[in-house]
């Protein structure tokens, strides 16, 4: 019998980490940052990285969606909807731990 997962839901004072089996690695021939997990790669765009290399565990997903609004230059609330939704959909693939 397996155990169910509890889903974990990303809120304002998350610290999202990535866990000890993703990484983050540069590919010098597609000239690209991928995001490693075992049997795993992804493709993240240049936001989603920046979202990926804020998961630290010590920022909290608001000081990220801060940051973020600041270095954009974006309203504070649309990037917080941004955030928090790639961060739950990120968490439920198991590649971000909160």
């Amino acid at each position: 019998m397996t155990a169910l997962r509890e889903r974990a839901i990303v809120s304002l004072r998350s610290a999202p980490l990535l866990p000890r089996h993703v990484r983050i690695q540069y590919d010098p021939v597609r000239q690209a940052c991928a995001l490693l997990s075992p049997e795993k790669v992804f493709w993240p765009n240049e936001i989603s990285l920046d979202i990926l290399r804020r998961c630290d565990g010590r920022s909290t997903v608001e000081r990220i969606i801060a940051d973020l609004a600041t270095d954009y230059d974006a309203d504070p609330q649309e990037v917080a909807a941004d955030v928090i939704a790639f961060l739950q959909e990120w968490s439920d693939k198991l590649l971000v731990k909160l």
